[in-house]
C-alpha cells in the first residue's frame, strides 16, 4: 500500500493572508489579532524532567488565560444575560467530580430538559471558568446546565477526564431519563463528548436525545488535513502547545484508541442526532468533516455547520457569528428535547 510519505507534498508559496471582508467587523478584529509566539520546547519529549519544567513555566500561563478566559466570559455572559433573564447556579460533588448546574430564570423542576456541557482544552478551564460556563451555557439555551469540572492533566490524565463526564453523565440520565439529556462539548470537549457516547454505546447506557459537538479535536494522532493546511493560519493557540497538552492528556496511552480519537469510532444507527460546528479557519475543520461523513456513514442524523473565516475558538465569544452558532445549536436541541428514538 501506498503511504502519504511517498508522495511529493505541495510546495506553497509565503503569502500574506488578508482579512475577509465577509465577515462582521468584530469577526474581522478577532482574525486581525497577532499569532501566538511560539514556545521552546525540549528537544526529548521523552524526557520527563525537561518537560516538568517546562510545564510548570506553561501552568502560571494557563492561569494568567484562564483570567482573561474569565473576563471574556464575564462580558459575554452579561450580554447574553440581559436577553435572556437571570440563572443561578450551585456547585456539587458527584462522589470525586466536581459539577456547576446552573439554571435559567423561569425553569422549575417540572422541566426536565438538562444541558451536559463540557468544556475544551483539557488543562485549563477548571473551577469559577467552569461556573461561568454553565451560566452561559444555561441562559443562552433556556435550560438546566451542568458542566463538568472533570479533572485534569498532567495530574489526571485519560481516561480520568471521560471517567468524570461519564460519572456526570450517569447522574443525569439516573435523574432525568435519556429523552431529557442532551451534550455538548467543544475541541477537547468535543472530543470527550464523542467519546462519551462511543463508550456508553460500548456500555449499554442510554444514549442523550441528541448532541452538538463544536470543532472537535477528534485524532489526537493529527493526521488530518487542515493541522497542515492552516497551521500558522488559525492563530486560536501556540504552536507546539497542542503537542504537549496532547502528550500529558495520553500519558502513554494508544492514540488510535477511538476514546481518545473519536474520528476512529464504530458508530451505528442508535446514535442520537449530532450537530458539528467548524470554520473555514479551523485546524479541526478535517476532524470535523472526518466525523461528519463517519456518522453520516454509519446512518445517523447528523448536521454539519460551518462558519466563513471562523477558527478553532470561532471569534473569541463576541462576535455576531458566535452568538448565530449558539442560536443555531439552541434551535438544533429544542426540535429534539423529549422524543425517545425506537
Amino acid at each position: 500500500m501506498t503511504t502519504s510519505s511517498e508522495f511529493v507534498p505541495t510546495q506553497v508559496p509565503a503569502r500574506a493572508i488578508p482579512v475577509p471582508s465577509t465577515v462582521s467587523p468584530e469577526a474581522q478584529a478577532f482574525l486581525a489579532l497577532p499569532q501566538p509566539l511560539p514556545r521552546a520546547w525540549p528537544e526529548d519529549l521523552s524526557d520527563k524532567d525537561a518537560l516538568a519544567k517546562v510545564y510548570d513555566e506553561w501552568a502560571a500561563e494557563i492561569e494568567s488565560s484562564e483570567q482573561a478566559l474569565k473576563h471574556m466570559s464575564a462580558g459575554l455572559l452579561g450580554t447574553v444575560v440581559q436577553d435572556y433573564g437571570a440563572t443561578t447556579v450551585e456547585h456539587v460533588m458527584l462522589g470525586g467530580v466536581s459539577v456547576y448546574i446552573a439554571t435559567p430564570e423561569g425553569v422549575t423542576d417540572e422541566d426536565p430538559r438538562t444541558l451536559l456541557a463540557i468544556h475544551g482544552a483539557w488543562v485549563f478551564g477548571t473551577g469559577e471558568f467552569s461556573r461561568l460556563g454553565a451560566l452561559y451555557m444555561a441562559v443562552a439555551h433556556g435550560v438546566r446546565t451542568w458542566v463538568v469540572d472533570y479533572r485534569m492533566p498532567p495530574h489526571h490524565p485519560y481516561p480520568v477526564p471521560l471517567n468524570d463526564c461519564m460519572a456526570a453523565y450517569s447522574a443525569m440520565l439516573e435523574k432525568y431519563g435519556p429523552e431529557n439529556v442532551a451534550i455538548s462539548g467543544t475541541s477537547g470537549g468535543g472530543n470527550l463528548g464523542l467519546a462519551l457516547l462511543l463508550r456508553a454505546h460500548d456500555e449499554g447506557i442510554p444514549m442523550p436525545v441528541a448532541a452538538v459537538i463544536n470543532t472537535p479535536y477528534a485524532d489526537v494522532t493529527h493526521a488530518g488535513d487542515t493541522y497542515q493546511t492552516l497551521h500558522g493560519i488559525d492563530i486560536s493557540y501556540a504552536p507546539g502547545d497542542l503537542d504537549l497538552t496532547r502528550l500529558v492528556y495520553l500519558d502513554g496511552h494508544d492514540p488510535l484508541d477511538p476514546y481518545v480519537s473519536p474520528v476512529y469510532g464504530n458508530y451505528s444507527e442508535d446514535f442520537p442526532p449530532v450537530m458539528l460546528t467548524t470554520g473555514t479557519r479551523d485546524f479541526l475543520l478535517s476532524e470535523t468533516c472526518r466525523v461528519h461523513r463517519r456518522l453520516l456513514a454509519a446512518g445517523i442524523e447528523a448536521e454539519l455547520h460551518c462558519w466563513e473565516a471562523a477558527q478553532h475558538l470561532h471569534f473569541g465569544a463576541g462576535a455576531p457569528e458566535d452568538f448565530e452558532r449558539t442560536a443555531t445549536a439552541k434551535r438544533f436541541l429544542d426540535a429534539r428535547w423529549g422524543k425517545v428514538r425506537g
